[in-house]
């Protein structure tokens, strides 16, 4: 007797419900970041970037069924598109960023790691000359304070994107990102690395995507 529709979705549902994994992971930033896997949310951060030193690490676990793409979005926190912090104060700069993440599988061993095999495209960039982090009132687009933004490509963190003329992350040491609050709380692997757009202060939102086979 030929299946049902009803029957063959329920087997289908099945199906994968039986292949696919729990994976765990850990991730700190500076500031924000959300992770996607196959285009939907796996987690964000839970600390809005907006609280001042919002640096924190965030512990989560998800359901994959492999091969499945991770899309990982970094934010530095910026006041505008100046792309500069504490605007009008004696403490006006450029922030820096940095995110480190691992994904472990079901036995604990390391299914990813952020190292210098991520793809990371940054989308959004600023100041485009470092000394309007100098200038006495900085406005967004304006001289020194020119600025690069570009929206998110549409399924990007998803498998089946290309992404052969994306860059591969730029990898940095701690000593470089000087991780604060929440770091030291978890127990990284020794392959996890800081990864980032091409400049810590002026690459301020990177997407990075991997896809775990």
């Amino acid at each position: 007797m030929k299946p049902t529709l009803a029957a063959t979705a329920l087997f289908t549902l099945c199906a994968t419900s039986l292949s696919a994994e729990t994976f765990s992971a850990d991730v700190w930033a500076d500031n924000w970041f959300e992770m996607r896997v196959n285009g939907t949310q796996a987690a964000e951060d839970r600390v809005p970037i907006t609280t001042e030193r919002s640096f924190n690490a965030d512990s989560f676990t998800f359901d994959a069924e492999r091969p499945f793409t991770i899309g990982v979005v970094a934010k530095d926190f910026i006041e505008n598109d100046t792309g500069l912090e504490y605007i009008g104060t004696r403490r006006q700069q450029m922030g820096d960023g940095g995110v480190i993440f691992q994904i472990m599988g079901e036995d604990r061993a390391p299914v990813a790691v952020s190292n210098g095999e991520w793809q990371c495209l940054v989308i959004h960039t600023a100041p485009l000359d470092k000394t309007c982090e100098s200038e006495t009132d900085p406005v967004a687009g304006e001289g020194v304070c020119a600025f690069d933004i570009s929206p998110e490509p549409e399924g990007w963190d998803e498998t089946g994107f290309d992404a052969s003329d994306w860059p591969q992350a730029s990898v940095y040491s701690a000593a470089q990102v000087s991780p604060k609050m929440g770091y030291d709380d978890v127990t990284w692997s020794e392959s996890a690395e800081f990864i980032w757009g091409p400049d810590l202060e002026q690459s301020n939102t990177v997407l990075c995507r991997l896809t775990v086979e």
